[in-house]
């Protein structure tokens, strides 16, 4: 899964960078940062979420079963996709953004900067919550799923359960890579958001399989991700002028004689 989906950003990059001088860089600046559709599906992850809460114990001690935890596929497999999860996918985003910088490919280089900036976001705020909810992670007592605490997280990381951070890195990563590329290649949808969506599930999984989050830690953890991927995007993309792109990107935006912004693709000095 993870070799499929570094094979498959390539290929949208290329077919990319063929239309790039054709394709307008910017969204409707009127775009609302908030939709109806959001309300929706905040609505879906916390119905999964809820429903998540009360087998969590179950869900943990079937992973924790000797079958399933000397089975060297799933523990190799369960390896990979939390390295997808940290530190893969800030890798990722920062080798997007060095690649597009040093090859002068602003859609590249948008992307990766972009997706850090979605990282860090939603690295942040599930960091804050960590520390604050101090819930237990399964390993501390794999029978006892409800143990929260008011600020314990800020001792002793074996009370960082929730939510998970590996899975909020993949699915931020999943929801700004999915959210940029359909721009570009609109049938992409098809292709890299399911294989980037099914990468960072199986990372959600795997935390569960290592015996460090409960399964509802994982859906929250998407939550979040989903959400602030699906934000920076809409953001970034309705202001095209804002201070980041300004400071990091290379090629910048100018206001065309239409009075649409468009991106300018030579490289200037400053």
């Amino acid at each position: 899964m993870i070799s499929a989906t570094m094979r498959a950003l390539p290929l949208s990059m290329a077919i990319a960078f063929t239309a790039q001088g054709q394709t307008v860089d910017t969204l409707n600046s009127s775009s609302p940062l908030f939709t109806a559709r959001d309300v929706a599906l905040i609505g879906g992850f916390v119905v999964v979420a809820a429903a998540a809460t009360p087998v969590d114990r179950h869900f943990a001690q079937e992973l924790r079963k000797p079958v399933r935890q000397s089975s060297p596929v799933l523990r190799n497999s369960a390896t990979v996709f939390r390295i997808f999860g940290h530190p893969g996918a800030l890798a990722v985003g920062a080798g997007l953004y060095v690649l597009g910088r040093l090859d002068g490919q602003r859609r590249v280089e948008d992307l990766g900067l972009h997706s850090v900036e979605a990282l860090v976001i939603a690295s942040t705020v599930t960091g804050a919550i960590k520390t604050f909810a101090g819930r237990a992670r399964p390993y501390v007592n794999i029978e006892n799923s409800t143990s929260f605490e008011l600020g314990r997280g800020w001792k002793d990381d074996a009370y960082r359960s929730f939510p998970s951070g590996h899975a909020t890195l993949a699915f931020t990563l999943a929801s700004i890579v999915s959210s940029e590329t359909v721009r570009w290649w609109p049938r992409s949808r098809w292709l890299i958001g399911p294989v980037m969506y099914t990468g960072a599930t199986l990372t959600g999984v795997s935390r569960i399989y290592n015996n460090e989050h409960w399964a509802s830690d994982a859906a929250v953890g998407a939550a979040i991700g989903t959400l602030t991927g699906l934000k920076v995007f809409r953001y970034q993309h309705s202001h095209p002028n804002n201070a980041l792109d300004r400071t990091f990107l290379r090629a910048g935006v100018e206001l065309h004689d239409t009075g649409r912004w468009l991106p300018h693709l030579s490289v200037t000095t400053r």
